[in-house]
């Protein structure tokens, strides 16, 4: 197996960090990556926005929990409090992916992306997480507020954020595949 395929393979969902700050060349590597990603029409609808400043993260994690407990359904709110009670799962840095609301296939092209933080940062060593719940802390009354702070554009929303880091433990694996999901048409 290649190393490209043993790193997709191995690669796996972090839920919980260590504190240990990212070195500024590896965050540079993994951003410079992000850019590579291709995109519909290489229209590239994104902002890559990497926040370092934990008190930032800290304070969107503490706006997406006080979001979820206020939610009539409690079990998103309850799952993550199971998991140690926070959306970012302690992360020093966070890859906000900032899309144009006007570009069709921003979303899309946003998916990319991500994949793409995934895999660089998985081949420099460094553990990550794709944070759709990131969502959660620009809904709420300080959403507009935090689309400042990061210095989204105008008629830009969060698509989705990496969450970057080194893995608190070593018992993290990856998914185990399905391979009933493929088909091959000939």
């Amino acid at each position: 197996m290649n190393e490209t395929l043993r790193l997709i393979h191995s690669r796996y969902s972090c839920r919980a960090f260590t504190d240990k700050a990212l070195p500024d060349a590896t965050i540079d590597a993994i951003a410079k990556a992000a850019i590579a990603a291709p995109s519909a029409m290489n229209l590239q609808p994104w902002r890559v926005i990497v926040v370092k400043n934990k008190k930032l993260i800290d304070e969107m994690d503490a706006e997406g929990m006080r979001i979820l407990a206020a939610a009539p359904d409690k079990s998103t709110y309850e799952r993550m409090r199971s998991r140690g009670g926070r959306l970012f799962y302690n992360t020093p840095c966070l890859v906000a992916l900032a899309i144009d609301k006007t570009a069709q296939y921003a979303p899309c092209d946003c998916g990319i992306v991500t994949q793409t933080i995934t895999l660089a940062a998985a081949s420099l060593g460094v553990n990550s997480l794709i944070c759709g719940f990131a969502k959660i802390s620009f809904s709420g009354e300080r959403g507009a507020e935090f689309a400042s702070r990061l210095g989204f554009p105008p008629n830009y929303e969060l698509g989705l954020a990496v969450l970057l880091g080194y893995a608190a433990s070593d018992d993290g694996k990856p998914h185990e595949p399905d391979a009933s999901k493929i088909s091959i048409i000939a």
